[in-house]
């Protein structure tokens, strides 16, 4: 286990957190396709893919919500938008994500390049493609107890998340049809996703592809990576891959995963990727958390710019007023 109190100080120490599947959003990207690291990998994923990332992000709703289609456009956008930000200069000083986003999150921290982890991605995609239909869906507004005892007797129905508020549950169709129907909600969102993820439908999937994660050479992490089903901080490859399959089929506990980063020591969290998701319950248990999303490049200029301007402040409070 690696603690953050052995790492290196910063005035702000950082955590990076990646979304994970159904948070991708048509259009996404699109800002990226002109920039000369953008069009590299957008190159180099059509060699590896034989489909354009590009079209996909731009036009294509249908395919951007199946997982064959998802998990390698995510990949594309959010491993991009990192690459970005550390020729920015911006570097964190451990990462994090949300299910898939372990996989962006690996990748930001030295774990294989980007066509290796896009190989294994393809792979894990085409593999969770294959799965039978479910559903997953956020409830926002609900009786807790009352949606608790439904789930509990409900076939083929499990909680995703462990979000009090936002709860995400997830199974088969007609599961999940039932809860709704039986329990009121003031809100229901459906997740973009093709699969009963993190339940036990989806456990097929992880015996599949245990042994294209175990043959694909990962190399030493240069960053700890926040292990969601152990709960700590990891360097150790094996441990990580033990975690990558452990957590296809298991509940995302997202809200303990935050309590931990910030018991720990985290003052500052950038999200990459669509939306501000997974910034929003570190920020109900720290208010003070230091939070930003970056989405596009345009997102990364207003942190570059924001910063030099505190800079310039703390030389001469009297330069300028922000």
């Amino acid at each position: 286990m690696t603690s953050l109190k052995t790492l290196p100080k910063s005035e702000k120490v950082n955590v990076w957190v990646f979304p994970g599947q159904g948070s991708q959003k048509l259009g996404m990207g699109i800002d990226l396709l002109k920039l000369p690291l953008g069009k590299l990998r957008l190159k180099q994923a059509e060699n590896i893919l034989g489909w354009s990332i590009s079209d996909v992000w731009q036009s294509q709703t249908k395919k951007l919500s199946n997982t064959q289609y998802t998990q390698p456009c995510l990949y594309v956008f959010m491993t991009v938008l990192a690459d970005l930000m550390k020729k920015s200069g911006y570097h964190p000083d451990v990462v994090a994500g949300y299910s898939f986003g372990e996989y962006t999150a690996l990748y930001t921290a030295g774990a294989y390049d980007f066509e290796t982890g896009l190989q294994l991605i393809q792979k894990r995609a085409e593999i969770m493609s294959r799965l039978p239909q479910g559903s997953m869906v956020t409830l926002i507004g609900f009786e807790g107890d009352k949606l608790r005892d439904e789930v509990l007797k409900t076939e083929d129905v499990w909680f995703a998340n462990d979000d009090p508020k936002y709860a995400v549950i997830s199974g088969t169709s007609q599961g999940v049809a039932s809860i709704l129907s039986n329990v009121p909600v003031e809100r229901v969102i459906p997740l973009e996703v093709s699969a009963a993820f993190h339940t036990p439908l989806v456990e097929p999937a992880a015996k599949e592809f245990q042994p294209v994660l175990e043959t694909t050479a990962f190399e030493p992490l240069s960053i700890p990576i926040f292990c969601s089903t152990d709960f700590v901080f990891s360097l150790r490859v094996n441990q990580v891959k033990d975690n990558l399959i452990r957590q296809i089929s298991r509940s995302v506990k997202w809200q303990m995963i935050s309590q931990r980063l910030i018991n720990q020591g985290i003052n500052k969290a950038i999200q990459l990727g669509c939306g501000q998701g997974l910034l929003k319950p570190m920020k109900n248990i720290d208010p003070g958390l230091e939070i930003s999303n970056v989405g596009s490049s345009a997102d990364i200029d207003s942190i570059v710019i924001r910063d030099q301007l505190k800079k310039l402040a703390n030389i001469n409070p009297a330069v300028i007023r922000v």
